[in-house]
């Protein structure tokens, strides 16, 4: 329970700062909107992003993430010019996607068993549905909506049996979401073939980078589909391990999300926190 009710306040703390950064608050003014003392509120937003506020806010600047979308286009680029191509090992990636066959999809997932569960991560609860094959489900929840989830997965998968088994799938959430150096992950994916390589281009994006929706359409070559993009990511079926998150305008602003544009903002944080952290080791 605390881990969820400390979430929530640092994301009501997001939220607070996106509204009111002009104002440039400090941190008595953001502990007071989410009813913490100074004291408590760095400790608990320093425990869960290992830096502090101040810090975690610099890496949101319009000017800091404009200047990660280069680096992200100068990575490309330099892979491009030796030959590299969006299949090879730029990056030592940790999720491997398949996507259902023709017939799986036309028969929603006919003779497949899903297994499900909710859990806590660092980010707020989540729903994750796992087969054999690897995850085929995960998406942030709130306790208001949970069945309201949990429905929509089920029709997305309509002939498939579904059986709830918490304790199979909280492995899976530890390895996702609490270890250092999870081992290679599956996921089994259901979507249009532009759908499928628009997720593929997402997996080249490393954790504590971004890339702007241009680039995404440019790296599946089709650099007049932007909205088609923009729809592909909107409609990742498997949230955090399929990174939508690191998708981002190319003006520098974070855009829409999902689960909210703050939720977005606290995962981009995180993640180039934790890049940096690594670094500096």
């Amino acid at each position: 329970m605390d881990t969820q009710l400390n979430y929530q306040r640092i994301e009501s703390a997001i939220k607070y700062l996106a509204a009111n950064y002009q104002q440039q608050p400090n941190l008595d003014d953001v502990a007071q909107a989410v009813h913490l003392s100074p004291f408590h509120f760095q400790r608990i937003f320093t425990e869960w992003a290992g830096i502090t506020p101040k810090k975690f806010l610099q890496y949101l600047t319009t000017e800091h993430l404009k200047q990660k979308l280069q680096e992200s286009r100068n990575i490309l680029e330099a892979a491009d010019a030796v030959g590299l191509s969006s299949q090879s090992r730029v990056y030592d990636l940790f999720v491997n996607l398949e996507a259902v066959t023709p017939n799986e999809y036309k028969t929603s997932g006919e003779g497949l068993t899903m297994e499900y569960g909710f859990h806590q991560t660092p980010f707020g609860e989540c729903l994750i549905a796992v087969t054999e094959r690897g995850i085929c489900g995960l998406q942030f929840v709130s306790e208001e909506n949970r069945e309201e989830i949990l429905q929509r997965l089920q029709n997305k998968w309509s002939n498939a049996i579904f059986k709830e088994n918490p304790r199979l799938t909280e492995k899976t959430v530890q390895e996702i979401f609490y270890t250092n150096e999870p081992r290679k992950l599956n996921v089994l994916a259901k979507g249009t073939n532009f759908q499928v390589k628009v997720w593929n281009a997402l997996l080249q994006i490393p954790a504590g980078e971004v890339m702007s929706y241009q680039t995404i359409a440019k790296k599946i070559n089709q650099p007049k589909a932007l909205q088609a993009v923009g729809s592909a990511v909107g409609a990742n079926p498997i949230g955090y391990l399929i990174p939508c998150h690191r998708v981002i305008k190319n003006e520098g602003l974070v855009g829409e999300y999902r689960w909210g544009s703050a939720k977005k903002r606290l995962l981009l944080g995180w993640e180039m926190a934790g890049a940096d952290i690594k670094m500096a080791v």
